[in-house]
This record gives C-alpha cells, structure tokens and sequence, in this order.
C-alpha cells in the first residue's frame, strides 16, 4: 500500500510511520513543505496530493504550536482548518480514503471522566478549535474519511516531553511536572502502528461503521508528573539521566492556551470497530525512554 503523509520531514508520526509502516511492508511518502502549504492555494495542495498518487492519505501535518496560536490564529485556522479540509478533498477526488489526526485539545477539560466520541467538543484555546474546524471540514469533504484523536505524543524523534524531561535531568537534580493535568501518554510508534492496521481495514472494506471520529491513546491514565516519573525511572534503570519530580499545579505554570485538566479518551470505539488497541503508557514509555538512553539521543 502507498501511504502518503503530509508533514514535514521530521514529524514525529511521519517518521514512526516510516519506520513502522516501511518494516510492515508499505510505502511510506511523505509530502511537506515547501511543495505542500496548507496555508495556501487549495487547488495547489490538491495536485500535491493527487502526483504522490496514494492508495491513502495520512493527514498528520498541523500548526502545532498550540501557545503561539493565541495570538495566530489565522494561520492555525488556515492550516488546521481549511488546509485540512483540502487534503480531504483531494483524497475524495482521487476515491481514497484520508486518516486525519486530531486531538484532545477539542474537548474543554470539564468531564470527571473519560471523553468519548459521542461527548460535544467544546475546545478552550485557539489551537484546539483549529483542530475542530479541521475534523469538520474533512468529514464534510469525504464519507471515505476517519479522525483519529489522540493526546499527549510522544516518540524518539523531534522534540517532545519525553525528550524534554530527559534533557533536563541533565543539568538538574529536580524539575516542576504539573501532577492536576491527567491524560493518556501516547507513543508515536504505537501510533503508527494503529493508522497501519485502520488503513488496512480501510483499504479492504466499504462499511460505513470504519469511518468517522475514534479516540486513539495509550492505555490507562496519567498525569504529567506521574509521566515524568517513569521516565526517570525508566532512564535511570538504563544508566540514562533522572531527576526527583517536584509537583506543581496548572496555576504555577501558566501558559498563554488553556490546557483541559482533564484530557483523557476513551478508545474502546476503535477496538470495537477496528480492533486495534494501543499498548499500556507504561510499557511503550520504557521503550522509547531505553532506546534514546542507548542511542544517546536523549536531548
């Protein structure tokens, strides 16, 4: 199968999919910029899409900087929104289907439980209601479209929280984690491992129930201290950097977005329909902090 993903060339599931999607036998192609701008013309991106000639399309290309779209947010919207909503079209011109990565970000935080498919979006920042222009413009582009929400990424490559925790426990006995935020860590490799096994059930079957919005997260639940935890315990079991994590509250940290304080997902959807589940947070940690130890990648 070809797989074309937009993003750039060091996007943390372009580069989990290649390694992934590559060793499972497909092609991987990725599409970014400069040839492919989702802030620009629509046709443009269309015939980028249309010369990669996917049998799918992985839509994981965003505006990410989700504080820096306070105060940006034409371009997120342009990006997240519209220029979503283009690459969804060309996939439905072309009749192949489009995985579009979404996130929690969508939801306000509020719920004391779990969100689900079926709970009303309600996103409190910028970037997050980029991301909710984003899955209605593709799903209003092609009935031959999934929206696989996900939260808290992770992987080896690119700049991430594993990352960051690790590289500072370099230089310092102890770092501030928020413990009041909870979540599901989600490793990139576990991700694409996911969109593999959806672009499969995709690509042999028609059945209306494989389309539509999934949540899409690791198993079980944390917050970001307990997530920094692990790390270092993890790092310092390998003979890689650790610090003692000292937990703070949202309010010692503020950031100009808002983040949910509760951004957790249910994902029984995605194995009821697809069969696909991701492993516990805990293990696919431990695998990605233990090879950037051993690789020496840890900053």
């Amino acid at each position: 199968m070809r797989i074309v993903v937009t993003g750039g060339p060091d996007g943390q599931v372009l580069l989990s999919l290649a390694e992934r999607g590559g060793a499972a036998g497909h092609e991987i192609v990725a599409v970014g910029r400069p040839e492919l701008d989702l802030a620009g013309d629509e046709d443009a991106i269309g015939r980028v899409i249309e010369q990669a000639k996917p049998d799918i399309v992985v839509s994981a290309a965003a505006y990410t900087a989700v504080d820096k779209a306070e105060s940006d947010r034409d371009l997120a919207f342009a990006i997240n929104g519209s220029g979503a909503g283009a690459v969804a079209k060309a996939a439905g011109r072309l009749g192949v289907p489009v995985i579009h990565l979404s996130t929690d970000y969508v939801f306000d935080g509020s719920k004391p439980t779990p969100y689900t498919e079926d709970d009303v979006p309600n996103p409190v920042s910028v970037y997050g209601a980029s991301k909710l222009a984003g899955e209605e413009e593709v799903l209003a582009a092609s009935r031959n479209a999934v929206i696989l929400r996900t939260a808290w990424v992770y992987s080896p490559f690119n700049a991430n929280f594993v990352k960051t925790m690790l590289r500072l426990a370099g230089d310092r006995d102890e770092v501030g984690v928020v413990a009041d935020q909870r979540g599901n860590p989600t490793s990139a490799l576990d991700i694409a491992d996911a969109i593999v096994a959806v672009a499969d059930n995709l690509g042999g079957s028609d059945e209306s129930a494989l389309r539509g919005i999934f949540h899409m997260t690791g198993q079980d639940e944390a917050s970001w201290a307990d997530f920094a935890e692990r790390i270092f315990t993890t790092s310092a079991a390998a003979g890689g950097p650790a610090a003692r994590v000292r937990q703070i509250s949202t309010s010692d940290y503020p950031t100009p977005a808002t983040r949910p304080a509760n951004s957790r997902l249910d994902s029984s959807k995605l194995y009821e329909r697809h069969k696909v589940r991701l492993p516990d947070w805990r293990s696919s940690t431990d695998v990605v902090v233990r090879r950037l130890v051993e690789e020496g990648r840890s900053l």
